[in-house]
C-alpha cells in the first residue's frame, strides 16, 4: 500500500485528488494539508506527497526542500497549473521526483504515484524535458566527477526516462548491471534519485533537447 498525503490549499482539489485514488487499491490517502508548513508535518514519514506549488505561508518550493530534508524517503511530486512554470523547476531542484499537471487525468494521475514510489524510472521525462529546455547548460560548475562512458552513457537513459529494464535493453547488458551503473551514478553525482540526476546533466549542458534536428528528441554530450 502506497501513503500519499495531498497538499493543496483549495479543499475542493484535495477532495477531488482523494476521490480519484481511492479508486486503486495499492494506494491510501492517508492525511491532507492546506498549505506548506502542514504539508512538511503531515508529509514526513509518507510514502509520496502530491505537493501544490502555489501555497500560503510556505509555497511548494519551500516545502518540498524541508521534506526532503526531515524525510529523504518521501517522494514528493509537484502539483501546477502551467507546464512553464518556473516554480516547479525550483522544486525538482529542491528535490521533487517530478510534477504533473492538475488537470491530469485519474490515471495519471495515480500512475504517477506508483512510478516515483518504485523510484526504476523519471516521470514524465518529456514534460521534464520542456520544462527543462531553458537551464540548458546555464549549471556554473562543470561536472563534479568523472563519470566512466558507461555511467555517461546509463545517466542519458536515466534522462531520457527509461527503466532499468529499458536501459539493459539498449546498452545489451542486464538489469542488475544498469542496476549497479545506476547506483554508481547517482553516488558520484551527489543526486537523491534519478529526475535529481537528470536534472544536473541538463544544467550541466550534458543532454540537451532537439540538436540533431528533432526537436522531441533529447540527445547527448559527451565530455572531451
Amino acid at each position: 500500500m502506497i501513503r500519499v498525503v495531498l497538499a493543496d490549499d483549495e479543499e475542493l482539489i484535495r477532495s477531488g485528488w482523494a476521490t480519484m485514488l481511492s479508486l486503486h487499491d495499492d494506494i491510501e490517502v492517508v492525511a491532507e494539508a492546506a498549505d506548506g508548513h502542514e504539508a512538511v508535518e503531515a508529509g514526513a514519514g509518507a510514502d509520496v506527497v502530491l505537493m501544490d506549488v502555489r501555497m500560503p505561508r510556505m509555497d511548494g518550493l519551500a516545502a518540498t526542500r524541508e521534506l526532503v530534508r526531515r524525510s529523504p524517503a518521501t517522494r514528493v511530486v509537484v502539483v501546477t497549473t502551467f507546464e512553464n512554470d518556473q516554480l516547479v523547476w525550483g522544486a525538482l531542484r529542491a528535490g521533487a521526483a517530478g510534477y504533473v499537471l492538475k488537470r491530469a487525468p485519474a490515471l495519471e494521475l495515480a500512475e504517477a504515484v506508483r512510478l516515483v514510489h518504485s523510484r526504476d524510472a523519471v516521470l514524465f521525462p518529456d514534460a521534464l524535458r520542456r520544462i527543462a529546455s531553458p537551464h540548458v547548460g546555464t549549471a556554473s560548475q562543470r561536472l563534479p566527477v568523472e563519470l566512466t562512458p558507461r555511467e555517461l552513457d546509463v545517466l542519458r537513459h536515466i534522462s531520457l526516462g527509461e527503466s532499468n529494464v529499458e536501459i539493459a535493453a539498449a546498452l545489451h547488458v542486464t538489469r542488475e548491471t544498469v542496476k549497479t551503473h545506476v547506483g554508481n551514478v547517482l553516488d558520484k553525482l551527489g543526486a537523491r534519485d534519478r529526475t535529481q540526476a537528470a536534472v544536473l546533466a541538463y544544467e550541466l549542458g550534458l543532454v540537451f533537447a532537439g540538436t540533431d534536428g528533432h526537436p522531441g528528441r533529447t540527445a547527448f554530450r559527451r565530455r572531451e
